[in-house]
């Protein structure tokens, strides 16, 4: 059982679905109150109403990229729920596929902005002013460590988000931790691309046998965020299946 985030207030971003509303949940259940971010307010709301309503949860919509985003983000959690405590970095896009040599660089530039820079913004932001105790836990990816077939410009944002994380944990010491998880394929609608259609194939190459599911890295991201982690920082935890014991990132 997660330990208690009684009196503890999240902000998860990209969270209408998927991992970031498994992981949203999985902190509402530990007694957080959680904002949740996404950019299409329908989604947003029915979230809001999945993690118990008003009382506990708060919907903010918007691109993770855009500074006014953010800044009205955590002005609407404070002014509702109090000082931020987790943050949650979990927006990530994938808009393209194929090899490095043929990507579109308008379109890496856009991938850089959303997977890591916003992060950084969130951080900025969240966590401006005097120093105070806190927690952030960044979404990476194996991707980030072992290359990934058609997707290898996402695994660079990822990887640089990886060491974000160690640079961020030194410099906002002893107040704020900051760690990440690195997932393997997790069966989601922004992954489907990498499994769908033959998911018993790909689990098969997987020592686990299985595909990720959300609550996977929920259990883990809940982890981080707990007292129970109370002296790691600067971390990436792999939750990946035994994929990258292969050799192989997905």
């Amino acid at each position: 059982m997660t330990a208690s985030l009684s009196g503890k207030v999240a902000l998860v971003t990209g969270a209408s679905r998927g991992i970031g509303l498994a992981i949203a949940t999985r902190l509402a259940a530990a007694g957080a109150r959680v904002c949740v971010t996404a950019r299409k307010p329908d989604p947003l709301a029915e979230a809001v109403s999945l993690l118990g309503g008003p009382s506990v949860a708060l919907g903010v919509a918007g691109r993770a990229d855009d500074p006014e985003h953010r800044s009205s983000a955590v002005a609407a959690v404070e002014a509702a729920f109090g000082p931020i405590d987790i943050l949650v970095n979990n927006t990530g896009i994938n808009p393209v596929f194929g090899p490095l040599l043929s990507l579109d660089l308008g379109a890496a530039r856009k991938i850089f902005e959303v997977n890591l820079l916003s992060a950084l913004g969130w951080v900025q932001t969240a966590f401006a002013g005097d120093p105070r105790p806190g927690v952030v836990v960044n979404l990476s990816s194996v991707g980030g460590q072992v290359p990934p077939p058609g997707i290898s410009f996402y695994g660079v944002t990822k990887a640089a988000l990886e060491h974000l994380t160690r640079c961020l944990a030194v410099e906002m010491a002893p107040h704020v931790r900051v760690n990440a998880v690195a997932p393997a394929v997790v069966k989601t609608k922004f992954a489907t691309l990498l499994y769908e259609g033959r998911e018993e194939e790909v689990a098969a190459s997987y020592p686990l046998a299985r595909l990720g599911i959300p609550d996977d890295v929920a259990a883990a991201v809940a982890f981080l965020a707990s007292d129970e982690a109370a002296w790691i920082t600067g971390q990436t935890l792999v939750i990946d299946g035994g994929i990258t014991l292969t050799g192989r990132g997905a």
